[in-house]
């Protein structure tokens, strides 16, 4: 059976990062129509960390990329940071993104012609940052990932944890308030991966920022503060995790976000 969010059981509009209502995602492929979300109601909190997982084909990362934007859904209402993103036009639901939320994905999505730095400006200039800003916001998102020493470096020239903090410093360079990840751990071994989790976790902490992520792996899983498991398009548990009570309410931010 699914269910809205258990923790905190009341929030107030402001305290609302995600909501999603009833949320439908249909398509067909050849002869065969696939119900992959089957009307998804979920509430998060800004400042939470949530976990998703499921089996192959739960419908996990559809989730987020139709909770994201990145997909549409056939029906039903989402708003992220209190805006209803179904009602938003095309460049307006990718100037809310590119505001609003960063990504980091398990391939990092680097450009191999470009260094870490330019890597990690470049949406920033895609947005209409000007360039001498951009430089100085991308430098900062480096340093604070710990890599300002390899700024200069192409992708082919690191190890795969050193391109997963370039995504996470990429993500975080247009200060967003909410972090989706997809996988964010699932190429690397399990000690860079941990060094992911903590930075990520370090970052909630210390900035508020909310983070999503899809993964399949349980020792990632239980150190978010919350758990959704899927299964066939739907949230068949959602819960606190025990270890995360106490760090339930995070220090947020007035403005949600690194800005």
């Amino acid at each position: 059976m699914q269910h809205l969010s258990p923790a905190p059981l009341r929030l107030s509009e402001d305290e609302i990062m995600i909501e999603a209502i009833a949320i439908r995602k249909e398509f067909t492929t050849g002869a065969l129509h696939v119900q992959a979300l089957k009307g998804v109601d979920l509430r998060i909190a800004r400042g939470e960390v949530v976990a998703i997982m499921g089996p192959s084909g739960c419908g996990k990362t559809t989730l987020l990329n139709c909770l994201s934007g990145l997909d549409a859904v056939t029906s039903g209402l989402i708003r992220i940071a209190g805006r209803d993103i179904r009602s938003l036009s095309d460049r307006e639901l990718t100037a809310f993104r590119a505001r609003e939320m960063g990504f980091i994905f398990q391939t990092y999505n680097l450009l191999p012609v470009l260094s870490g730095l330019e890597n990690v400006e470049l949406p920033l200039l895609v947005s209409g940052v000007r360039a001498r800003e951009a430089r100085a916001r991308a430098q900062a998102s480096i340093e604070w990932v710990g890599l300002t020493r390899w700024a200069r470096h192409r992708p082919a020239e690191m190890s795969g944890g050193q391109r997963q903090r370039f995504a996470i410093a990429r993500a975080l360079a247009t200060a967003p308030a909410l972090v989706w990840a997809d996988e964010p751990t699932g190429a690397l071994d399990s000690i860079t991966s941990q060094e992911i989790i903590d930075l990520m976790l370090r970052l909630n902490r210390e900035h508020g920022l909310t983070f999503v992520w899809v993964t399949h792996a349980p020792e990632v899983a239980r150190q978010a503060q919350r758990l959704i498991t899927m299964r066939d398009g739907l949230i068949e548990h959602d819960s606190l995790q025990t270890a995360a009570r106490q760090s339930l309410s995070p220090q947020v931010p007035e403005n949600g976000g690194m800005r």
